[in-house]
């Protein structure tokens, strides 16, 4: 069998999504550790009014393909964006650009999706859905295709604890669904949104079911391999440690804790945190593309389905992550934090609750008053209220684990070649988690929040003086608690003055005890 390199070298590949963050390292690491790629298109679409030549060329000047630029600084030129949008009829591609694509293309990688857990179900539908079917019918007519990979979610099935490697039929016809939504307001959409879902938690997990069954039921003669990647977070090794660009998922959660303002959250601290490396998706997902593209003549043909997960592997638990998330950040502060990190998971919703008044509502009321008295413009109940919602939206997730069958996901590590285990590694086995939760803890500091490292020292002043004032805050509450119960009650004032003599006998007998020893 060739080598993963080997077998892209030459190749025409096409990805969707390369301006997502799986995307984009999916471009980096295909053009950086298989050099003799002969050109990547890109499907993008115009924003802002940036045309996707000017998208693409401002985001491969990001830190992530520093080192890519250091090994093949020519890498560019074998980047061919092209205008397009998923959500328009034949995706707005240009009738010049799309036969382009059906002469040359060889793999396809779709990882466009809309990633918003609240998005309304018709846009979900366009993005997740309809997008894909369109995807489907263009590499259809594609002449040299040898493998379509769609990338999904471990999360499509979550209505089940135990989920296989295998397209699990959805509780609607994707047909009939697409065709009621397009006579349906909004209005009467939003309100059976709930009853069709049904157990699952959000139209993202709803949506992209309904895309894997697509892909089965219209995938045809094509070669094609599905990719369920679970939580996905910052890179592990490739192209550096660390790196995320976002504040998706659980890295706004992580920053919120590191800053102080995320105090208490409903989880289960024994559920598993199935979180898994950008890097471990994207080696798996181009083993995926070598082994289906390979062994396409040689293999039974069938539809093979990969859960890129760690729970079953390597688990690691949501207790866990609070505690390197506050070891963390407390040896390594962000600038300028509210308070000092100290994150608490809780699975009583009402105690939640209570903590979420008590840690949330009420110092961010009382900050906003100092702002207010000092003319400046009130911010922080606004932070807490996108927090509460972004919280509750991952909810569901922090606590409930799910068992995954991963037996492709090994087969396909079994078939690797020494060199290509070490080159395109997602063996989660040697996934050390507190190490990689210090490195995605400190990545959010450097690549999302820009933050120097040379402000450390500036940042951890800061934190000792928030520590000094709490004591200080608490030592005065606790005086003037008492002093007014003192005030009050007898025996609260016997109490006091009997431990207050207690004291001082104590200090009396220790100074004597002294004088006789010398």
């Amino acid at each position: 069998m060739v080598t993963i390199p080997e077998y892209f070298a030459g190749k025409n590949v096409l990805i969707t999504g390369a301006t997502g963050f799986m995307g984009k390292v999916l471009l980096e690491k295909l053009l950086r550790s298989c050099p003799d790629v002969k050109a990547v298109y890109v499907l993008v679409r115009q924003k802002s009014g940036h045309a996707p030549s000017a998208r693409i060329a401002d985001m491969v000047n990001c830190k992530l393909f520093d080192r890519l630029r250091e090994e093949h600084p020519n890498f560019p030129d074998k980047i061919v964006p092209m205008s397009s949008d998923l959500t328009q009829p034949e995706l707005d591609v240009s009738r010049e650009d799309q036969q382009t694509l059906v002469d040359c293309i060889n793999i396809v990688f779709h990882c466009a999706a809309t990633i918003r857990f609240n998005e309304p179900l018709k846009d979900a539908m366009q993005l997740n859905v309809l997008a894909t079917q369109k995807i489907m019918a263009l590499a259809h007519r594609m002449k040299h295709l040898e493998v379509f990979i769609h990338v999904s979610t471990a999360y499509a099935n979550c209505d089940r604890s135990v989920i296989e490697e295998v397209v699990y039929p959805p509780p609607v016809d994707y047909k009939k669904l697409i065709d009621a939504l397009e006579w349906m307001d909004d209005k009467l959409v939003n309100l059976i949104t709930p009853k069709l879902i049904g157990d699952r938690p959000n139209t993202y997990t709803y949506t992209k079911a309904l895309a894997e069954y697509l892909v089965q039921q219209e995938c045809g003669s094509l070669n094609v391999a599905i990719i369920r990647p679970s939580i996905v977070g910052a890179s592990w090794k490739e192209p550096f440690p660390g790196w995320i660009d976002n504040f998706n998922g659980p890295s706004g959660i992580f920053i919120a804790a590191g800053k102080g303002i995320l105090r208490t959250m409903r989880a289960s601290n024994d559920a598993v945190a199935d979180l898994v490396p950008v890097d471990v998706v994207i080696n798996a997902t181009l083993a995926a593309a070598w082994y289906s593209g390979s062994q396409r003549y040689t293999r039974p043909k069938s539809l093979l389905v990969y859960n890129c997960t760690t729970g079953g592997i390597n688990p690691f638990h949501w207790g866990e992550v609070e505690y390197c998330i506050n070891m963390t950040f407390k040896t390594n502060p962000l600038e300028q934090a509210f308070r000092r990190p100290n994150v608490n998971l809780r699975s009583n919703p009402f105690t939640n609750q209570y903590w979420t008044t008590v840690s949330h509502t009420l110092p961010a009321l009382l900050y906003d008053g100092y702002l207010r008295l000092t003319g400046q413009q009130p911010r922080m109940m606004k932070t807490i209220t996108r927090l509460h919602k972004a919280m509750i939206l991952l909810e569901y997730f922090t606590s409930h684990s799910w068992v995954w069958n991963t037996d492709n996901v090994t087969m396909l590590l079994n078939q690797l070649s020494p060199q290509d285990k070490k080159l395109f590694n997602f063996d989660v086995r040697q996934l050390h988690w507190a190490e990689y939760m210090e490195s995605y803890c400190m990545g959010t500091k450097k690549y999302v929040l820009n933050e120097e490292l040379s402000g450390l020292p500036a940042a951890r002043k800061h934190l000792n003086k928030l520590r000094n004032i709490r004591y200080a805050f608490n030592t005065i509450l606790l005086v003037l608690v008492w002093r007014i119960f003192i005030a009050r009650s007898q025996m609260a004032r016997n109490i006091w003055y009997f431990v207050v003599s207690l004291c001082f006998k104590f200090l009396s007998y220790f100074r004597a005890s002294s004088t006789m020893r010398y």
